[in-house]
């Protein structure tokens, strides 16, 4: 099963221009033998993002093949992205999110 996960977060952002680094480094020590990770400006790839509106950075996404699992804004500390990290790649269970949440997760299943 595909895993994906993706920071949304916008160029212009000081804590995303810092939170790049722990992003990628906390997703490479993943033991997922099928994981997709994006990095996601919300405004370079706006077409991607459709209608969800992002109101905070850095915000989540975590989706199987089947539906997202997790969708939200994070603090922008390594410790919680790892937490919610574990937390939502073992645990399978759907989240309750907006639909724009679900069609931006079909998005990235389709892109492959």
């Amino acid at each position: 099963m595909t895993v994906h996960v993706a920071c949304l977060c916008a160029a212009w952002c000081r804590t995303c221009e810092s939170y790049q680094q722990i992003f990628e480094a906390a997703c490479a020590g993943l033991p997922e033998p099928d994981l997709r990770v994006r990095w996601i400006d919300i405004e370079d790839e706006a077409e991607l993002i459709g209608d969800l509106d992002i109101e905070t950075f850095p915000t989540l996404l975590i989706a199987d093949d089947a539906h997202v699992r997790f969708a939200g804004p994070l603090t922008p500390q390594p410790e919680t992205l790892r937490r919610v990290l574990r937390a939502h790649l073992t645990d399978a269970t759907p989240a309750k999110v907006a639909p724009e949440y679900a069609a931006l997760a079909e998005r990235l299943r389709t892109q492959g």
